[in-house]
């Protein structure tokens, strides 16, 4: 998917795909996929898509338990940015990690609802719904069904306190992007030391959502999965 300036395209949708044999292969978890509470146990987990505290304002079919699956590769890179975090007196916060393509589909039939606005004001007041797809905020397949990419945040160690990234998770808006001026200077700080940290081990951002990352070598490039999380 091409992106241009004025439009963002989210990666609820199609950013790193290859245009190759891509397929979804139904109920069939990967032997590298793991638990990255497994891995990264000292991680902080609030898997917003299990329950109703997202966007939609409902649970996300596919996320039947509230685990953040990835593949191995993934997973160590975390850990990797989790050693680092720790350094600089910070913790990961995670809000999502793979996407059964079931979940994707259950975005878009929320999105085709006009009637359903109750969580406009905290997720989309500056887009209409209708054109959450029209506008590239949301889209039919997202890399997060791969297995190597995640969303996430910092917290300060000592306080348990988030970092201010200028912006909540999933919000619509260009003042998601992290290039965006029109949060303040140490909100960006913030949004770059996130960057800096999951650049080092191996992610690559993604340029209009400062949480999403995606291992940039990852191991199921062209396939996507739709097993539930359970």
């Amino acid at each position: 998917m091409t992106h241009v300036s004025t439009t963002p395209s989210s990666d609820r949708s199609v950013t790193g795909e290859t245009g190759t044999d891509s397929r979804v292969l139904l109920d069939q978890m990967p032997a590298d996929f793991v638990d990255l509470q497994t891995v990264v146990p000292e991680a902080r987990f609030d898997v917003r898509y299990f329950g109703s505290d997202n966007f939609l304002g409902t649970p996300v079919d596919g996320y039947d338990a509230p685990r953040c699956l990835l593949s191995s590769a993934a997973a160590r890179a975390v850990k990797g940015v989790a050693e680092a975090a720790q350094a600089q007196g910070a913790g990961l916060l995670i809000f999502d990690c793979y996407r059964p393509a079931r979940a994707v589909a259950h975005f878009a039939r929320w999105a085709a609802d006009p009637s359903d606005q109750r969580m406009k004001a905290r997720y989309y007041p500056e887009v209409e719904k209708q054109n959450l797809f029209a506008e590239g905020y949301l889209a039919a397949r997202s890399s997060h069904s791969r297995g190597s990419t995640l969303d996430l945040t910092l917290f300060h160690r000592a306080t348990g306190h988030e970092l201010d990234m200028g912006t909540p998770f999933d919000l619509f808006s260009r003042r998601s992007w992290p290039s965006s001026l029109e949060v303040s200077p140490s909100q960006r700080a913030n949004r770059i030391l996130l960057a800096d940290l999951m650049v080092a081990n191996g992610f690559i951002p993604f340029e209009t959502e400062w949480w999403h990352f995606t291992l940039a070598h990852e191991p199921h490039p062209d396939t996507y999965y739709d097993f539930p999380i359970r």
